[in-house]
């Protein structure tokens, strides 16, 4: 049996009668960017996330961007976050003026351990970057009370987490701002490259619109530089006909993940992803902790199963970020989950067969 990692062929191919239509009439009025989709779009979106606000633009990274440049960032700011990301993450920072500061990861979740946090916290520190990893949110309260306490804004990357839930509020409406992904591999993706900003900040919200059009609000009277980073059209009449279907297939990956957390009970040398008190997460990825991992990847793909690596080198270990000075050892937490995570076929249609094949498959390669 073959089990991708990820199928994006078979949804596409159901919704092409919902998307073609809309993108023809796009096509035959020429209305590419902005308009009603775009607008349509910010709405729905802000009113899944449980915000005010919704700014549709071009990619998640520039989402980040966009919301550190609003929020003012000066050269030298440092802002806490994890290396146990894509480097989107800390692109934005740097690309903003600012400077991340690493701190470890809980080994349950692999999200932001709040415990590590106040120690990072210097005099030059203006926020806290959590990123809602795998589809779970990071445990938001003790943050948010770090932030109050300090003086420090809050920022989630959301880009892996859309709809997911943490006591009860959305993924993205608990800082005071967040940035999500429309990569098309997310849980809601684009047929292309997009992404959002959430705030319930009217303020920023307008901030990072002008950010997003060249610093204008009025055309060609520019209040600020800003930069060429609108969502386009079609890309926002996808969004909107997939957005109808999100708590469809977030509902169909948790189904997909109990089966597999069901199956992987008690596997020898595989230890499966936890859900935190409170969090109702969205499985983005299922990513699982084993020994030997990239044997276990090799031989896996053997079998015929696809699988993943998020992610295989910490960022402060990356060449990019070797100027930080963060030496090996510094968040060992990171580092063990790094040599052991292995991502797992998980994608709304993925079959109870394919589930029970995978399963088997890695026990079988596990007992070698």
């Amino acid at each position: 049996m073959q089990v991708p990692f990820l199928d994006l062929k078979t949804p596409h191919n159901e919704l092409a009668n919902e998307i073609l239509p809309l993108w023809e009439d796009i096509l035959r009025n020429a209305a590419f960017v902005g308009g009603p989709h775009v607008a349509g779009f910010e709405e729905e979106f802000a009113q899944a996330c449980g915000t005010a606000h919704c700014v549709a633009v071009n990619s998640g990274t520039d989402a980040l961007r966009f919301i550190f440049i609003a929020l003012g960032m000066q050269p030298g700011d440092e802002v806490i976050t994890v290396a146990n990301t894509f480097i989107a993450t800390t692109e934005a920072i740097t690309q903003a003026g600012g400077r991340p500061v690493f701190v470890d990861i809980d080994p349950d979740t692999c999200n932001m351990d709040p415990q590590k946090i106040e120690a990072a916290i210097t005099p030059r520190t203006k926020g806290i970057v959590p990123v809602h990893l795998y589809g779970q949110t990071a445990d938001m309260d003790p943050i948010l009370a770090i932030a109050r306490r300090k003086g420090l804004w809050v920022v989630e990357d959301a880009a892996q987490a859309q709809l997911a839930e943490y006591k009860g509020r959305r993924a993205g409406s608990m800082g005071v701002m967040a940035a999500t992904s429309f990569y098309p591999g997310k849980n809601l993706g684009a047929c292309g490259e997009a992404g959002a900003v959430m705030t319930n900040d009217a303020a920023l919200a307008a901030m990072v619109r002008k950010i997003r059009d060249h610093g204008q609000a009025k055309k060609y009277y520019h209040d600020v530089e800003g930069y060429n980073g609108r969502c386009d059209a079609l890309q926002a009449a996808a969004l909107r006909v997939k957005l109808r279907r999100l708590p469809e297939w977030n509902a169909a990956r948790r189904a997909v993940a109990a089966r597999y957390l069901e199956r992987l009970s008690g596997m020898p040398g595989v230890v499966a992803p936890k859900v935190a008190d409170g969090c109702l997460p969205v499985w983005h990825l299922f990513v699982i902790q084993a020994e030997k991992r990239d044997a276990v990847a090799d031989a896996l793909r053997e079998r015929g199963v696809g699988t993943g690596l998020h992610y295989p080198v910490p960022l402060h270990l990356q060449e990019a970020y070797r100027h930080l000075g963060v030496p090996e050892g510094a968040l060992p937490v990171t580092e063990a989950c790094s040599r052991r995570l292995l991502s797992l076929p998980m994608f709304p249609g993925l079959t109870e067969a394919q589930i029970d094949y995978v399963c088997e498959s890695l026990a079988a390669v596990m007992g070698k």
